[in-house]
């Protein structure tokens, strides 16, 4: 699941994480040799060629949320085989390899926290645990925070990284797009604003449900947006696709996002935007 980057793509490969993590990190786009600190100084971009890295849901989380405030909200669930699935490997192999990577019990981590002294509920994808692919778990998490939101009349952010509907898990991962549109119509009749942040990537199932239904959609730049990829819809429809299909430049271009952000200025448009929601003047 590493990706190069290309011309439009900002997106580095790097090796999935395990264990302690290493003091230093290459870049994929240039080679340097990178010092972890400074890389997270400097919200994991290259300070070389400015390429980013793919972030940790972790490390997501202390980029937006203001220090100190970040409480984790996160359902003690864990993923079942329903379907006794097996591919190249057990689905039960891929679950249990992909905990013991990431530490986490699935693709995503629910808090509550404040950006900038706006209270929020946060949901955040982690792309590591099998390619922050929407299972049961994923749709029980989500739908959970937007009641919690709902609840609490505070704004709900979900910062996406998904590959789309887990396909382990059959028709009950599908299930999870039903379940999380429903859980957002809980936001609109609270009258509590939905933001989403798309990131690399930000495809199948996940981006055709509940991540195009925000009221303000931010893509960070670089990203990956769309339902399949580029090369199927290519086959498929035996086209050559225009330049930067699918990128967030050109989904802003075409109405799908309200706006592209780079990575070390999300923070602050994402206070510009709960400004406004919240009806606070600017600089106010």
């Amino acid at each position: 699941m590493p990706i190069r980057r290309d011309d439009r793509d900002r997106y580095v490969e790097v090796e999935l994480r395990r264990g302690e993590e290493p003091l230093w990190l290459r870049c994929g786009a240039c080679g340097e040799l990178v010092f972890r600190r400074r890389l997270r100084e400097n919200n994991y971009i290259c300070p070389r060629c400015g390429a980013y890295f793919f972030l940790t849901a972790e490390e997501r989380i202390a980029a937006l949320v203001d220090e100190g405030t970040f409480q984790d909200l996160t359902l003690p669930l864990e993923s079942k085989d329903p379907l006794s699935f097996s591919d190249r490997k057990p689905y039960a192999d891929r679950l249990r390899e992909a905990k013991e990577t990431t530490g986490l019990k699935d693709a995503i981590v629910v808090g509550k926290g404040k950006i900038s002294d706006h209270w929020v509920i946060l949901a955040v994808m982690d792309f590591r645990f099998i390619g922050g692919s929407m299972g049961t778990v994923v749709g029980e998490q989500l739908a959970f925070a937007m009641e919690r939101a709902a609840e609490e009349r505070i704004p709900f952010v979900f910062v996406v990284a998904s590959g789309g509907a887990r396909v382990q898990e059959g028709v009950l991962s599908l299930l999870q797009m039903v379940k999380t549109v429903a859980a957002r119509e809980l936001l609109a009749e609270a009258g509590v604003p939905y933001i989403a942040v798309l990131t690399y990537p930000s495809t199948g199932g996940v981006m055709a449900s509940i991540a195009s239904l925000a009221d303000v959609t931010l893509a960070e730049q670089g990203a990956l947006i769309g339902f399949a990829g580029p090369r199927v819809i290519q086959q498929t429809t035996g086209e050559k696709l225009p330049p930067g299909f699918q990128r967030a430049r050109y989904a802003l271009e075409h109405g799908l996002v309200d706006g592209v952000v780079p990575r070390e200025g999300l923070k602050e448009e994402l206070v510009r935007v709960l400004d406004v929601l919240e009806g606070i003047p600017s600089g106010g």
